[in-house]
């Protein structure tokens, strides 16, 4: 075979391997907004005991017992609470509210005062004023108990008018930063934008089922522009955090700094509660500031359903899941 042939061999490997990917990916993501879906997950116990790897719990005080045992181990840490794409005013005034006692709560616990929050969760398909007059109420509350806010990006539908909120917003309060999804095709220069205004941001690969028009479909493209958008972040940004998992990103993270001279207190590395916890701890034990995105509440599906179609992974660990339980109960 010529070396020819052998490339030509590696490259069609790769692309069915990007496809099979893709493939899987979509139908976990298609499976995350189908509600008859969800409620049959939330009736097996077997499914919402693998939950629990991911999910911190359906309670607040879940969640604050899982963020004092990572705290122990010298990790940082975000709250997330479970929910998005809210139809009503009244369900939306709830999550605001439920964002006013997380951030008290912390502050009372003398935790990680860190919340992360997605603005339909808080009426933004609702009314954009009424979701602008919810988000400003957590900020400025936020700035109150010197917290910190990171609002959460969704899909590609909502970006610019999430941009333009974070902007507005990050005006009167700085203490409000935004996520970036290195898949979208617009994101350098969003990244570009975000460090002219000193706009904090989170840089993720995007965890979403966007069309190719708007992202990068293939898998090298996405990495790709996650290292050029890192690069942008850690000479320009404030404070970039990044989060990954891929090993082989957070190593060229580390070289990258090095190189450059950007001291370890410049950035963080931000990843999921319960993906990666060797990757964490070892990070943290060099160091380096790794922050854990922890998520806690009720409507855990869709969330759920996002970190299966991340991480071939995460679908191993729920199939091993499956067939213990099995091996110990084989008559159901």
């Amino acid at each position: 075979m010529s070396e020819t042939d052998a490339g030509q061999g590696g490259w069609i490997r790769d692309t069915a391997r990007d496809g099979a990917a893709r493939a899987l990916r979509a139908a976990f993501l298609w499976g995350s907004r189908r509600r008859r879906l969800a409620q049959l997950a939330a009736r097996s116990a077997l499914t919402r005991g693998t939950v629990q790897r991911f999910v911190a719990g359906e309670r607040l005080t879940d969640a604050l017992a899982a963020l004092e045992r990572l705290h122990a181990q010298g990790l940082a840490t975000t709250v997330d609470v479970l929910g998005e794409s809210v139809t009503t005013v009244e369900a939306a005034q709830t999550a605001a509210e439920r964002y006013v006692e997380v951030l008290d709560a912390l502050a009372n616990r003398g935790l990680d005062r860190n919340v992360s929050v997605k603005l339909t969760q808080i009426g933004l398909d609702v009314d954009q004023a009424l979701c602008r007059a919810h988000l400003l109420r957590i900020v400025a509350h936020a700035a109150e108990l010197d917290a910190f806010v990171r609002v959460d990006m969704e899909d590609h539908h909502h970006t610019e008018r999430t941009l333009e909120l974070v902007r507005e917003i990050h005006a009167v309060h700085p203490n409000v930063g935004v996520v970036i999804q290195a898949y979208l095709r617009r994101s350098a220069a969003d990244v570009a934008m975000l460090n002219r205004e000193r706009i904090r941001v989170r840089l993720c690969k995007g965890a979403y089922d966007e069309p190719a028009e708007v992202a990068f479909p293939h898998k090298l493209d996405v990495d790709d522009s996650f290292r050029r958008l890192a690069e942008a972040l850690l000479l320009e940004g404030e404070y970039p955090a990044l989060a990954t998992h891929d090993a082989l990103l957070v190593s060229w993270v580390r070289g990258f700094a090095e190189r450059e001279g950007i001291e370890r207190s410049r950035f963080e590395f931000q990843m999921l509660y319960g993906v990666r916890r060797d990757l964490q701890l070892s990070l943290a034990r060099q160091g380096y500031t790794v922050r854990v995105y922890v998520p806690f509440g009720t409507e855990w599906y869709p969330y759920f359903m996002r970190r299966l179609a991340e991480r071939p992974a995460n679908v191993l660990f729920m199939l091993r899941s499956v067939l213990r339980e099995g091996r110990r109960h084989p008559g159901r």
